[in-house]
């Protein structure tokens, strides 16, 4: 048996490189792209996200684990990040809401935890290199065949290329009417009728539903594979695309038929993130992979119309290309760290998407007015 200070996780980067730590959650092995989250909350909705598939986190804040976990905090079913890289060991639950610790939770969810590394290190090497393929193991008898794991890091494919949104998406459609989070009663359900709006769900987070219910929609959620005559079947009033894993390009392939198809109807139309990419690609634009990506809940965006800066919550590691739109095609919000686009619309239609997250989930809600605007365009077309 190892004793208590030796390793019982290992981190092996497609380079050679090799850090060793202490595991927790599940034991086993888990190859994926490496990227750095900077959100100082919400671990729990990071490591739940639909678009982290196929994706390891390191978090750059150390303090993980202290608000234990919850199931009112999951964006989806179960965790779709491959695993979780922490300075620390995670810490002991602290919060009045927590039904359990971290490393529990991990280990019931099968996902690979490893705690003890210089963050700072790694983080510092994806932002110079770009964010690397790596292979994670977890052994508590602290067994690693390091040649082997470097090998599985080296020969894994990536994300260039990857259709990921088909494997996350629902496989069925399906209602939603639950609404924001709000003290003391937590989540509640809305009533009546509202504004029919279609979702198309290419690994949709709860909370971007949740705040089309709060925004007055009556949600209707579908696969990310349907057709434009399978939306256009709810006579909605509105389509909303989703967030999402992958490359956008691939999913392209089948998403952007239909959303042609649905833009020459005039319905208001709204996406977020892989939404936003798949509108650009559907309108003539292209996307391209970034070198370590946007992840986190700082992130300062430019709304370009009224030069308002608005910080926002961030997640993908692929991004629409500014010089490849079309006439008639505006560019709205642009990131401020880099200058990379976060925004389009369509010139004279009811139009947009957007980079960022405006459901703060986590992260801050300066953007939750895009929800508000895309209701209203749909209460103006009601009222023409």
């Amino acid at each position: 048996m190892p004793s208590q200070t030796a390793p019982t996780a290992c981190l092996a980067l497609a380079d050679g490189t090799i850090f060793y730590g202490q595991g927790f959650g599940a034991a086993g092995e888990a190859v994926a792209e490496l990227v750095f989250n900077t959100a100082m909350t919400g671990y729990q909705e990071i490591m739940t996200d639909p678009s982290y598939a196929s994706q390891i986190v390191t978090f750059t804040f150390p303090h993980i684990g202290n608000t234990g976990v919850t199931p009112e905090d999951d964006e989806t079913g179960i965790p779709v990040a491959a695993g979780m890289v922490v300075k620390w060991d995670p810490t002991e639950p602290s919060n009045w809401r927590a039904t359990s610790d971290l490393q529990d939770w991990m280990a019931a969810k099968g996902r690979i935890g490893i705690g003890g590394l210089d963050t700072r290190r790694l983080t510092r090497a994806i932002r110079r290199q770009g964010a690397p393929h790596v292979a994670l193991s977890h052994d508590p008898e602290g067994r690693f065949d390091i040649e082997a794991l470097v090998a599985k890091a080296r020969t894994w494919p990536g994300l260039v290329g990857l259709d990921l949104a088909r494997d996350v998406s629902c496989t069925q459609s399906y209602r939603w009417d639950e609404l924001r989070w709000a003290w003391p009663g937590g989540y509640s359900r809305r009533e009546g009728s509202g504004l029919k709006v279609v979702a198309i769900d290419y690994g949709a987070k709860r909370n971007i539903l949740r705040c089309l219910a709060s925004a007055g929609c009556e949600v209707t959620v579908l696969p990310a594979t349907a057709t434009a005559e399978e939306v256009l079947a709810h006579a909605p009033e509105g389509v909303f695309l989703s967030n999402g894993p992958g490359d956008p390009a691939a999913t392209g392939t089948y998403a952007v038929p239909m959303i042609q198809a649905v833009l020459e109807r005039g319905l208001p139309l709204f996406g977020i993130c892989l939404g936003h990419q798949m509108l650009a690609l559907a309108l003539g634009a292209k996307t391209v992979k970034m070198g370590h990506g946007h992840h986190g809940a700082n992130h300062p965006v430019k709304e370009v119309a009224t030069g308002k800066v608005e910080i926002t919550s961030m997640n993908h590691g692929f991004t629409v290309d500014a010089q490849t739109l079309p006439e008639g095609v505006v560019e709205t919000h642009v990131s401020l760290f880099d200058g990379t686009n976060c925004g389009i619309a369509v010139r004279g239609k009811p139009v947009f998407s957007v980079q960022h997250h405006p459901e703060a989930s986590p992260g801050p809600q300066d953007s939750f007015y895009l929800f508000e605007r895309f209701a209203e365009a749909m209460r103006s077309r009601r009222a023409a």
